[in-house]
């Protein structure tokens, strides 16, 4: 096995049992996850994605087998970093190498955690408008998850096989990013009530299989006369899949204007997705207060999108990725900071409140 291989499966083993403990033996004794509980895990998993930071920013060489200034300057030229390489010092050059790599990883997290509370506001009006009873939130956020990893690792290593052969593809990923950003931000206040009857995915599970009425329990199939059909919770599921889907969308050419490396983009997107459910039971009471989150995630996105647009100039004029977590953290720290000191007045919430409710009744 290559050092690539062995460092990604070491990566995916360790993945599967934080997932043991995060989604199985924490919520084994209650169905119901707690805010406290919520807390904990949210902490634990953002330690040990600051943990592999320093992993990365120490051992990182070890990822692609650098052991030589000739594969060093081999894998910096294949993934376009923005390293210095010292030919006549190895160890130097691999420091930089190392600081770079853990530099880019943290990036690409932050982007994708802030990109993930976007996809809490959809899962919350999933629930809602679905009726799920709550301790059955954690069992479709468990195999979401799971379904969201097998997804991620597709996309991105088939994205990176696609952006090495045809680098145009970059110029595309960012015109669409500039897109969905100005889109979101002129759709910020648009009604994002979801209608269960006419949903693409139940017409779909509707027309093509037997479908059960009602909710069985957490079970996603039951067997009824001896015929076995899916259940509400099971079509919840694939929707929730079918979001992150489309999340994946935006998320992973957006990683890919911080770092070309796709296992360092694999590694960030997965550290974000499984904090996603603890994330989610911790902010989807309180979400709806950072009115300005969405503002922030349209500029972040747009932002991005012109990086990827200008990356060439950006290269010649030494723009690097610590500039880019910069303007990053500023951009969100900015938009939270401003949902904090200037609340919606309960006033404002009612007119809006009336508005949606006009439009409900007019369609």
């Amino acid at each position: 096995m290559t050092n690539e291989s062995i460092f990604l499966v070491s990566f995916i083993l360790f993945i599967l049992l934080i997932l043991v403990l995060d989604l199985g033996l924490l919520n084994k004794k209650s169905d119901t996850v707690s805010m406290k509980q919520a807390g904990l895990m949210s902490f634990f998993v953002v330690a040990l994605s600051m943990c592999f930071y320093f992993v990365l920013t120490h051992y990182g060489h070890l990822l692609h087998g650098i052991d030589s200034i000739e594969r060093l300057q081999e894998i910096v030229s294949k993934h376009h970093h923005p390293v210095r390489i010292i030919p006549t010092d190895l160890e130097g050059s691999i420091y930089l190498y190392n600081q770079n790599l853990g530099l880019e990883y943290l990036t690409g997290y932050v982007v994708e955690y802030a990109l993930s509370v976007d996809n809490i506001f959809v899962m919350v009006l999933i629930f809602t408008a679905f009726g799920v009873a709550p301790r059955n939130y954690h069992r479709v956020l468990f195999w979401g998850i799971l379904g969201a990893i097998v997804m991620r690792f597709i996309f991105i290593f088939v994205g990176a096989a696609l952006i090495q052969k045809f680098e145009w593809i970059m110029y595309v990923f960012g015109a669409f990013l500039v897109f969905t950003g100005v889109k979101m931000f002129f759709d910020k206040d648009h009604d994002d009530s979801i209608d269960p009857q006419n949903h693409p995915v139940v017409k779909f599970a509707n027309k093509h299989f037997k479908v059960h009425n009602h909710f069985v329990g957490s079970k996603f199939f039951v067997t009824i006369n001896g015929i076995k059909k899916m259940t509400p919770l099971f079509l919840v599921l694939v929707i929730i899949e079918f979001t992150d889907l489309i999340f994946a969308v935006d998320s992973i050419p957006a990683i890919f204007s911080v770092t070309k490396d796709p296992y360092v983009v694999f590694f960030s997107n997965i550290f974000a997705i499984i904090g996603l459910r603890s994330m989610f039971f911790l902010l989807a009471g309180i979400i709806d207060k950072f009115r300005f989150l969405k503002v922030g995630l349209a500029i972040l996105l747009t932002f991005i999108g012109l990086k990827m647009l200008f990356h060439e100039y950006l290269d010649k004029v030494g723009f690097s990725t610590t500039d880019s977590l910069f303007i990053i953290v500023g951009i969100l720290g900015g938009s939270i900071f401003l949902s904090l000191v200037l609340p919606e007045h309960k006033k404002e919430r009612k007119l809006k409140y009336d508005a949606k409710n006009d439009d409900h009744l007019r369609k």
